[in-house]
């Protein structure tokens, strides 16, 4: 028996990877979690609720169960298109991306996966701008405003990885493609980012106009997003 996970390419957030290359690793954060099994059956079941610990007291950055519990909302298959789905899991997670020399940059993260639709939210806490960007993420990169802050919408694949049970002939290949919005943590851009990943399980390119319309609703709900300088 065998299992497959997609997790996005995306790192910490990509300009941080052309700065130093360990960050890379934190391609890894944002999709590839333990959730254990799930049916493609749901029947009645309720939406999935959100796991990965409580809150972190005391911090000045937000947690991954806090990320969660601001992406995993209500109507996020109705923002989605797909009103009939329920959340299949949720997770939230912490996390970090070591540079040369030792230092923690914390990458916190929550992923909310439905039968059509996985969507991710992270946050990024070190000292990159997000204007200008866009240079550094291919042609295809845009930047834009969203909120009023500065942002840039790219292109990018998730990892499929295949495994069997026993730990036994994993091996790892290029997923479906998905699409990334970053928005500067605060209106100045002084550094930090937020970035909201949507990809399809049928390997269909999502629309734009879904991942901002998920991104504009989900982000103002962020513990400290009005309170940013």
């Amino acid at each position: 028996m065998a299992g497959e996970i997609d997790g996005t390419m995306k790192g910490a957030n990509a300009w941080g990877q052309a700065v130093a290359a360990v960050a890379v690793v934190g391609a890894l954060g944002v999709g590839l979690w333990a959730f254990g099994e799930t049916s493609t059956s749901h029947g009645d079941l309720p939406p999935a609720t959100c796991s990965g610990g409580e809150p972190e007291k005391a911090s000045r950055h937000v947690s991954g169960a806090q990320l969660c519990e601001a992406l995993n909302r209500p109507d996020l298959a109705e923002l989605l298109g797909t009103p009939e789905q329920k959340a299949k899991t949720a997770g939230g997670s912490g996390g970090s991306v070591e540079l040369a020399g030792g230092k923690k940059i914390p990458t916190p993260s929550a992923r909310v996966e439905f039968e059509t639709y996985t969507v991710t939210l992270s946050a990024t806490y070190d000292r990159l701008p997000v204007a200008g960007s866009a240079t550094l993420l291919g042609d295809s990169a845009q930047q834009r405003k969203v909120l009023g802050r500065p942002a840039v919408l790219y292109s990018h694949r998730t990892i499929s990885i295949r495994f069997r049970l026993d730990g036994s002939d994993s091996s790892s290949g290029p997923g479906v493609p998905a699409r990334t919005v970053t928005v500067a943590q605060d209106a100045k851009d002084g550094g930090g980012s937020y970035d909201v990943s949507l990809w399809r399980s049928d390997g269909v390119v999502p629309d734009d106009a879904v991942l901002l319309g998920v991104a504009e609703r989900v982000l103002p709900t962020v513990p400290g997003w009005a309170a940013e300088k």
